[in-house]
């Protein structure tokens, strides 16, 4: 009986005295998603797919921010408008924003400033913390959806060094064409194997390569295939994201083991 008396103690301990605040509309999504005008398909493993998460997220539409305006153009013209959805996705209750687009690394300090919350504006920013990770003689590579529109400024804002070994998949059949150009339809078989083309020439030209990062948001659901493919660590939006996360609403742990003996 005292052993069955303890356990109810513990149970009801969690909520003892408990209290609640308010100050903003939306709880529990702690990720504000800015999102890229886009009508392609976003599958599962998508930046923009939320199924992709394991926690909730708030998305914000940015329109006029199609994927050839950001890349090929370096989002001229779009920074009040990002800034904008940012602040509005904070006021709904957002504690941190991210973005749909690797190359919005040229929005990362003035995004952050004026939305006043941490900012992960790029998979690219994973590049020098991933490098930390490597043997000396190793670097990091990076995939990008255009090697062409990819540039020192995008590496330099995210933090990564100018000499960063990057391959583009602008040269495959599907993957870069349906993003950038905004198509409605996507062979999904296609686009695994322009990634796994682009990973094999990274490796091929690079050797030295030891780690890659995935600057588009839509390669995620390749990131699986890739790692297999190479057999290197693959950091992603996802891995990005999941860990920034879980730095703005971290587990709590209760103190107590569920260990019967």
């Amino acid at each position: 009986m005292g052993k069955l008396k303890a356990a109810g103690e513990i149970a009801m301990a969690g909520t003892a005295n408990a209290s609640a605040h308010g100050g903003k509309t939306v709880y529990g999504a702690t990720v504000g998603m800015l999102m890229l005008d886009t009508v392609f398909p976003r599958i599962p493993g998508d930046f923009g797919n939320a199924a992709t998460w394991p926690f909730p997220v708030l998305y914000r539409v940015v329109r006029g921010a199609s994927p050839n305006r950001v890349v090929r153009h370096r989002a001229e013209g779009l920074l009040d408008a990002f800034i904008e959805a940012g602040q509005s996705l904070v006021a709904d209750g957002a504690d941190g924003l991210s973005t749909t687009c690797g190359f919005l690394s040229l929005f990362q300090d003035e995004i952050a400033r004026a939305v006043k919350v941490p900012v992960a504006s790029s998979s690219l920013m994973q590049v020098p913390l991933a490098q930390q990770l490597l043997p000396n003689n190793q670097q990091v590579g990076v995939i990008t959806i255009s090697r062409e529109s990819l540039t020192v400024d995008h590496l330099a804002a995210a933090g990564a060094p100018a000499d960063t070994p990057v391959v583009g998949t602008e040269g495959g059949r599907e993957f870069t064409r349906v993003i950038l150009d905004d198509e409605t339809e996507m062979d999904v078989d296609a686009c695994r194997q322009d990634l796994l083309d682009a990973g094999a020439a990274l490796v091929r030209e690079h050797p030295q390569v030891g780690a890659v990062v995935l600057e588009c948001t839509n390669m995620g659901p390749y990131a699986a295939d890739l790692r297999q493919a190479l057999g290197l660590p693959i950091f992603s939006i996802i891995t990005f994201v999941s860990w920034f996360q879980s730095g703005l609403l971290p587990r709590r742990f209760n103190g107590v083991t569920d260990d019967p003996r």
